[in-house]
């Protein structure tokens, strides 16, 4: 009987140990990816740059290059608007990721 009481705590702890393991290691994860977040300049980013922007591909990407290359630096990130392809929804989803 001592040896299932035994048994049987030593089975309780380690699933509390266990447990207290797996919440440290999500919350690690999730303080990583908070502080892995790029802010790219509009002005000085590269095509690939673009590339980690919700909703721009590989085509977008090269668009927002052309346009900067042919017309000039944007004044503000709503002048964004003025490539073909991009449209307020993109750039709603990435405003917190992009500057001047």
């Amino acid at each position: 009987m001592k040896n299932q009481i035994r048994y049987f705590l030593t089975i309780i702890l380690a699933l509390f140990s266990f447990q207290s393991f797996a919440l440290d290691d999500i919350q690690s994860d999730s303080e990583e990816t908070s502080v892995n977040i790029m802010v790219i300049n509009i002005n000085q980013a590269e095509s690939h740059d673009f590339l980690s922007l919700k909703g721009v591909g590989v085509k977008k990407a090269q668009a927002i290059v052309t346009y900067r290359q042919t017309n000039g630096p944007f004044a503000t990130i709503d002048d964004l608007l003025k490539v073909q392809g991009i449209g307020k929804h993109v750039i709603a989803e990435n405003k917190n990721r992009l500057k001047i």
